[in-house]
Order: C-alpha cells, then structure tokens, then sequence
C-alpha cells in the first residue's frame, strides 16, 4: 500500500514547447538547472516513430527556480527558440499519463 501525504505537493513546472529533436532529456535538464534545482524533466516519445514530440515539462524544486525560467526572455537551445511558459493544473494533461512519457528523475 502506497503511503499518502498529508498535504498537498506544491508544483512549480513549466511546459516547454518547440523542442528540436536532436535535444534528449539530459540535455534540457542541464540547460534548466542555471535557473534552479530541476525536480524532474518529462519529454514524452511517439511509440510509433521513436522520437520525442516536440515538447517537455520541467519540474523545479522551488518557486524561485520557476521564476528564474519565466524571466529570461528566450530560451535558444541547438539554435532554436524553445516555448516556455507556466505549467497549467495536472488534470489538463492527465491525456498524456501513459503516452511514454520518459521521466529521468
């Protein structure tokens, strides 16, 4: 039996779109750890192709590290101008829970 917590984990995550396909998990993970503590990266895979989909969540441990992201005015990364915005409540993408989604936690 799973133990349950007794309050609720605070979330402080972006979505990230327009993400090049020559970019992996490790990669964004690095880039996003100068803003702060990375808790997770997700960057879900199309289990037909073998390639990711373009887009990815990064997890901070803190508000301060999700700040940091916003701030900056452009992420380029392999010479491509990646979307970053706020993560929008975990109901909304509950679509893609079983999608193979890679979690490198």
């Amino acid at each position: 039996m799973a133990a349950t917590r007794a309050y609720p984990r605070r979330v402080f995550e972006l979505f990230v779109s327009q993400v090049p396909w020559t970019l992996a998990t490790r990669e964004l993970r690095n880039y996003f750890a100068q803003f702060g503590t990375v808790r997770k990266c997700m960057l879900p895979f199309d289990k037909q192709t073998g390639f990711h989909k373009g887009f990815c969540w990064v997890g901070f441990s803190s508000e301060e590290g999700l700040h940091n992201a916003l701030q900056k005015e452009s992420h380029i990364l392999e010479g491509v101008k990646l979307q970053v915005r706020r993560q929008k409540p975990r109901s909304i993408r509950s679509q893609y829970a079983n999608e193979g989604v890679a979690d490198m936690s």
